[in-house]
């Protein structure tokens, strides 16, 4: 078939089916666009005229970003009548002239009821804290709390988009958590999130009893801006793991040795906020690092350049769909622990065959083994001078040794899953995930909000060039990436032969079988 000249076709025309094939996704490419126009309308379109046409579709695009804050409202008041016990609060910019018809948005916040009684659930008070990107003509910020599940997965509590990341956001994101999460200054709760200007001084202000950890990977890349290398990594996880405060102060001793000026400044940053020696056990985990939001924003992605009320659907329906994900696995799963602490205790028992118990003739226990790692274990305070045990609420391998010497000398103690603290229990997984989010419906069913006057959208300035879509990488990280142009790099790695198995090359270059 004879391809139709394009002058034959309005602009119009072509934004108007342009704008029908990157609604879904508006970074597909002009190349990309003029396939689809020449196989469904047999049009051949120049790139120029293409761009153009792109350009009146996006517009037309964006009239929905506008459009969706005067919705708003409207999607607050559905959220609400769907999903008992859903907080959700909306804040505007508080305007010059108070009899004005319209009001700015500033920022919204939503917990629903099924995620907040799911987190109370789940008895491990940790929420690590992250901020990411909106993109779009009115970018701003999305705020993320995301606590840990039985199983240690990640379970996402609250979100919000704000204007920015800055200490007046972060307040008042955490005062609506807090309302939420029963949250006092007395309260004795653990945050784990990177050193971010706003977030540190928030945390003080409003919880200045609890624990607020610092995300140990944020403080290895400050590190490398001085100091680079294997050895300065070791030395720091070394001195991060250690989870008593001998061990710690052997292995600072020992990185003081190595290199003063990077031990002056690590000293300078307040141990009890990365190392294991200094945590507190209440919120039963040990976690250095916050994964757990980075494995959450990453499921923004494709919902941070949409519509406020597109993006915020994103969110919802992801959180739905995880529920029903994770309890189809809970389904199939049996024993008294979750899978994940399950494969934990099973290592630690393979440990603890290796040590020798003495009795002192009371509660406590000598426990000794090939590491030269001597310790009393307390069964009576469930605790060990490893700490290990009050750290994760789990058996160590000196606690799961006196447990076996105990059994072997006729003590009834059971089996060392049943002094697992409950908070890994396959029941308490289920009771998690046992709350379900409520669907909502469309938006012509959506109930009327009262209120008298329109939201508008943020103000925003339109930076020159294109938009960023992915995160800035470090120096460091592009010098020493594992993705080299479209491939994945091999530099540091030994193949291992198909053939011989043998290592240092591959089964092409193998020279004998």
């Amino acid at each position: 078939m004879m391809l139709r000249n394009v002058n034959a076709c309005t602009a119009s025309f072509l934004s108007q089916h342009i704008a029908e094939t990157i609604a879904p996704n508006p970074d597909i490419p002009i190349i990309a666009i003029q396939e689809q126009l020449q196989r469904k309308y047999a049009i051949n379109v120049s790139v120029l005229k293409s761009f153009r046409a792109k350009a009146m579709a996006l517009n037309k695009l964006r009239e929905d970003y506008v459009e969706q804050y005067g919705k708003l409202r409207d999607y607050v008041l559905e959220l609400q009548r769907t999903n008992a016990e859903t907080t959700v609060k909306l804040h505007v910019e508080i305007g010059a002239n108070p009899s004005s018809p319209t009001r700015r948005f500033r920022r919204i916040y939503i917990c629903f009821g099924a995620l907040k009684k799911g987190f109370k659930a789940c008895m491990i008070d940790l929420l690590g804290l992250d901020g990411c990107f909106m993109k779009g003509p009115f970018p701003g910020q999305i705020l993320t709390a995301v606590g840990i599940d039985p199983n240690h997965g990640t379970y996402p509590v609250a979100y919000a988009i704000v204007e920015a990341e800055t200490k007046s956001s972060w307040t008042w994101f955490l005062e609506c958590l807090g309302d939420d999460l029963d949250l006092s200054r007395n309260s004795n709760f653990n945050f784990i999130s990177d050193r971010q200007k706003g977030i540190v001084p928030a945390i003080a202000s409003l919880f200045p009893c609890d624990e607020h950890r610092f995300c140990l990977r944020h403080i290895h890349e400050n590190m490398k801006l001085s100091w680079k290398g294997k050895a300065f990594k070791d030395h720091l996880w070394k001195c991060a793991t250690a989870s008593n405060v001998p061990m710690f102060n052997k292995a600072m001793d020992d990185f003081k040795t190595f290199n003063d000026a990077a031990y002056k400044w690590l000293k300078e940053i307040p141990p009890q906020h990365w190392s294991r020696a200094h945590f507190t056990g209440r919120c039963h985990s040990d976690i250095l690092l916050n994964n757990i939001c980075e494995v959450f924003n990453r499921q923004l992605v494709n919902g941070r350049d949409k519509p406020i009320i597109t993006a915020l659907e994103h969110i919802r329906q992801y959180l739905m769909k995880k529920i029903v994900t994770v309890q189809r696995v809970i389904s199939k799963c049996d024993g008294p622990l979750t899978p994940a602490a399950t494969k934990l205790l099973s290592i630690i028992k393979t440990e603890a065959v290796q040590y020798t118990v003495l009795w002192n003739g009371r509660n406590k226990y000598e426990v000794n083994g090939p590491w030269q790692d001597q310790c009393v274990v307390d069964v009576e305070e469930r605790s060990c001078s490893c700490r290990r045990w009050e750290l994760i609420g789990m058996p160590c391998k000196h606690a799961v040794a006196t447990i076996w010497f105990m059994a072997l000398n006729g003590v009834d103690v059971g089996l060392p899953e049943n002094w697992v603290h409950k908070c890994y229990w396959l029941d308490t997984w289920m009771n998690v995930y046992s709350f379900k989010m409520a669907p909502i419906n469309g938006p012509t069913l959506w109930p009327k909000s009262n209120c008298p006057t329109t939201l508008t959208p943020p103000t925003h300035h339109v930076q020159v060039g294109r938009p960023k879509k992915k995160r800035k990488r470090t120096a460091d990280e592009l010098s020493q990436s594992i993705v080299k142009g479209s491939k994945i790099s091999k530099v540091g790695t030994t193949v291992t032969c198909a053939k011989c198995h043998k290592k240092g090359h591959n089964s092409r270059t193998c020279k004998g079988i």
